[in-house]
């Protein structure tokens, strides 16, 4: 599928970029190129000196950011494939720098779009996040203000042989930020502190993200919202599968927190069609494809009427035992439970 292809990621050099690139390049060895475009250039020499010039020809690395449309403009010429990782993803951080969180994550989405239609790009893929179904936070509000973008980029497309869709998918095992380093990290304390104690969160590996979104490059129409079934999991489930002897302190849900997630709301559910291993939620307004294309195309069915995808209401449930093995294979090779 990419094979003789280049491919754009931006936001690069982030959990998901470097694993992205690990799986092209594992998986599509003669790749023409990979361009890895951020604007964090410690991370960049970083991973340079994981694949040094000499032994991976293919890799180009870009500083840039999307805010900056030239300079992405840039980096899409003879580009074949986006994927579009950069964000501003904390949801703290967000609250307190709403203006630049709009800046990135909203105009910076409209910069690769209109990069990808001046420079004939033939497949854009965007990551999403659950906190864009339903938000309450600006993080989520602007995320799914991207993913409406980049559903639309379809019908502002015209002649071009080009499709834009979206992936969006829960929690991430073992990324920066996430809850697993750090209660591995506050184990040694014998105290984990917890929200809330029936808190529930989606969880997905690294891996499955990236196999989403290459399930989308090759099978998307365009203007989908790809959602993986994926088990959910209880805050306090992934505390004692990490440290079961520690004490815990309930310290309250942070501001913009939701008490569970949800990835297809009520309303939704009237769009969204089912293809098995996934779920892809349909653009309300298209004028490239209509509702039996998709169903035809992706061999898929619609869910039923009054339909909900939750992290509370889901049918697979991580245990204490899946928690420590997925952590093991996931984030920490050598983790044992203490």
């Amino acid at each position: 599928m990419l094979n003789s292809k280049s491919v754009l990621i931006t936001g690069g050099t982030g959990s998901f970029g470097k694993k992205f690139v690990e799986t092209i390049l594992s998986r599509y060895p003669e790749v023409k190129r990979i361009v890895i475009y951020s604007r964090d250039e410690l991370k960049q020499f970083e991973l340079k000196q994981k694949y040094p010039r000499d032994k991976y020809p293919q890799l180009r690395f870009f500083i840039g950011d999307v805010r900056d449309a030239e300079r992405l403009k840039r980096a899409c010429e003879d580009i074949d494939v986006i994927i579009h990782a950069a964000a501003i993803k904390q949801v703290d951080t967000a609250e307190y720098n709403p203006e630049e969180c709009i800046k990135t994550n909203v105009h910076g989405a409209q910069n690769v779009i209109n990069a990808a239609l001046q420079t004939n790009v033939k497949h854009v893929v965007a990551l999403s996040t659950d906190k864009a179904c339903a938000p309450i936070n600006l993080y989520g509000a602007t995320k799914l203000c991207s993913d409406k973008l980049f559903v639309a980029a379809n019908n502002l497309s015209g002649k071009r042989d080009i499709r834009f869709s979206v992936v969006r998918y829960g929690n991430v095992m073992g990324s920066r930020g996430s809850v697993i380093p750090f209660f591995i990290g506050k184990r040694e304390t014998g105290v984990i502190p917890i929200t809330h104690e029936e808190m529930t969160r989606f969880n997905i590996s690294l891996q499955a993200g990236v196999d989403l979104v290459l399930f989308a490059i090759e099978h998307h129409l365009g203007g989908e919202i790809f959602v993986p079934k994926i088990p959910s999991y209880k805050i306090v489930t992934v505390a004692e599968a990490i440290a079961p002897n520690a004490k815990i302190e309930i310290v309250g849900i942070r501001p913009g927190e939701k008490l569970h997630e949800e990835m297809i709301t009520v309303t939704d559910s009237m769009n969204t069609i089912d293809l098995g291993k996934y779920y892809a939620i349909l653009p309300s307004v298209s004028f490239r494809h209509t509702r039996a294309d998709y169903l035809e195309h992706h061999h898929a069915t619609p869910v039923p009427e009054g339909f909900h995808y939750s992290s509370d209401k889901n049918s697979e449930w991580e245990t204490v035992e899946t928690m420590r093995e997925k952590i093991v294979k996931y984030c920490d090779s050598n983790f044992v439970v203490k």
